[in-house]
């Protein structure tokens, strides 16, 4: 069965961006090493160290399906059509955005709620994880003792200001077990186990 990992980048104050939505040097790490890395998206490629080349080959590998909201897909225009991970993607959305769905492209949009969405989700990921992007979904998933792991992609930026990664959690405190450590370039990506409540 799917596992549901959240990650994200964050800065040293904990904040993914800042108040409006700008990201201020936190994804300088996808463009500073010698090592290429292609997404499916022919107009991108990353340029990381062969240490941050690693950590992306496994989340890009062991990403069966990912579960974002409405307003990451808005702030990304959907990826135009195609994430670089190039997995199915459902968003969770009050409504289904103009346009869409589209011939083609693998997005499912759910509009009867969360339960429904990680259900969607974990039907398309089959054995491999569902991948979750931006905080609130993150926190509902948290909040519902789904979570089996987290990745801090964690920046040398102080923000000071902005959207936090883990905000306003009713299930706190989250024990995490640290099973891994990478240290790239301008990035040092952080593995947690979340261990059960009690």
């Amino acid at each position: 069965m799917a596992r549901l990992v959240a990650e994200m980048t964050m800065s040293l104050d904990g904040f993914i961006a800042l108040p409006d939505d700008s990201v201020n040097g936190l994804f300088d790490w996808y463009s500073n090493g010698p090592v290429e890395v292609p997404t499916a998206r022919p107009d991108m490629t990353w340029h990381v160290t062969e240490a941050s080349a690693m950590h992306l080959r496994r989340t890009v590998t062991t990403a069966g399906a990912m579960l974002v909201g409405r307003r990451i897909f808005d702030l990304t225009h959907g990826w135009d059509g195609r994430h670089p991970i190039d997995c199915p993607i459902v968003v969770l959305s009050h409504s289904v955005p103009d346009g869409w769905p589209r011939d083609g492209i693998p997005y499912t949009f759910v509009t009867t709620g969360f339960a429904d969405a990680v259900r969607a989700a974990t039907a398309l990921a089959g054995d491999k994880d569902v991948a979750l992007a931006g905080p609130d979904i993150i926190r509902q998933a948290i909040d519902a003792g789904l979570v089996e792991e987290i990745r801090v992609n964690l920046a040398p930026r102080i923000l000071g200001q902005g959207i936090r990664f883990f905000d306003n959690l009713a299930a706190a405190p989250v024990k995490l077990e640290q099973t891994a450590v990478i240290q790239g370039d301008a990035v040092t990506h952080l593995y947690y186990k979340v261990l059960p409540r009690i």
